[in-house]
């Protein structure tokens, strides 16, 4: 559904991984979905992608790694004639593992699949065999953090700021519109367009979508940008399910938007943890620089 407003190749390791992946690639087809119960777990659930949302992984070439998170590795590819940025999502070890990121592969895809904004990267197609595939354009620019940090001391200009800010938030009222949570703003996962203009906002790898009776888990993004209610000392357990709504991505935006002002990180000195912390019980930080 659309909105209204609408380095190199690394050698050694990385070449072989390259290798690895692309010959898995080469002369694969897309097979069909199946779930198997085996020992009573699930260790491939019921792939639900519709077909128009796959791409032909024979006309996918893995370049060189751009990124790499917590649940995959992103990298400078192609697909057909097409220059595209590949991100391959990790498999996991265990039948359970691969289950869990499976089904949040596939929610990543019909998510993305669904929004289509300026300030959302664009979803191009996804194949679930033989890896676990998801193909966007490419922003040759660099992410918000990095380009913070090569500013650093100075701070961007006001207007810039603003700008910045209101591409953000109109990404997020597109996902918010559309009863999405993106559950990760942060600087990292915003990237600049090739003018430096704009933003983008990326990796729906933790997005869920907000229903009024499901609760969900208490898997997070980055404390320093998480809003307090995903991690108070009730519940902190990994996995565990508690109530919440879009309402911890405008906390996030309220951080980042700190960030785009005074080139700083509020509670600087201290680690993500920390900071998630001090925030929850209040403690106050100026805006102002020492």
């Amino acid at each position: 559904m659309s909105c209204s407003n609408s380095e190199k190749n690394r050698v050694g390791r990385e070449e072989g991984e390259q290798e690895q992946n692309q010959h898995v690639l080469r002369g694969s087809v897309e097979k069909e979905s199946r779930a198997v119960v085996k020992n009573g777990s699930i260790t491939a659930p019921q792939l639900t992608i519709d077909r128009s949302l796959l791409v032909d992984p024979k006309l996918l070439f893995i370049g060189s790694k751009i990124g790499e998170g917590a649940h995959g590795k992103v990298y400078e590819g192609r697909y057909g004639d097409r220059i595209v940025a590949i991100k391959v999502l990790n498999r996991g070890s265990t039948s359970d593992e691969r289950a869990l990121l499976e089904g949040r592969f596939i929610r990543e895809v019909n998510m993305m699949s669904r929004v289509k904004h300026d300030n959302l990267v664009k979803f191009l197609g996804a194949c679930k065999d033989p890896l676990m595939v998801i193909v966007t354009e490419l922003l040759p620019g660099m992410s918000l953090r990095k380009y913070l940090v090569s500013l650093r001391p100075n701070k961007l200009d006001l207007h810039v700021a603003l700008n910045f800010a209101l591409d953000i938030a109109r990404a997020m009222d597109c996902l918010h519109a559309n009863g999405i949570i993106h559950r990760d703003l942060k600087p990292d996962n915003l990237l600049l367009t090739p003018d430096q203009k704009s933003l983008k906002l990326a990796d729906f790898g933790l997005a869920r979508e907000e229903t009024v009776t499901e609760m969900m888990t208490a898997e997070t993004g980055t404390y320093r940008w998480m809003a307090p209610e995903l991690y108070s000392t009730v519940t902190l357990r990994q996995g565990e399910k508690k109530h919440y709504n879009n309402k911890v991505d405008v906390y996030s935006f309220g951080i980042v938007l700190w960030e785009l002002l005074t080139n700083r990180l509020p509670f600087e000195g201290m680690s993500n943890l920390q900071a998630a912390y001090a925030a929850a019980f209040k403690v106050q930080e100026s805006i102002y620089a020492p």
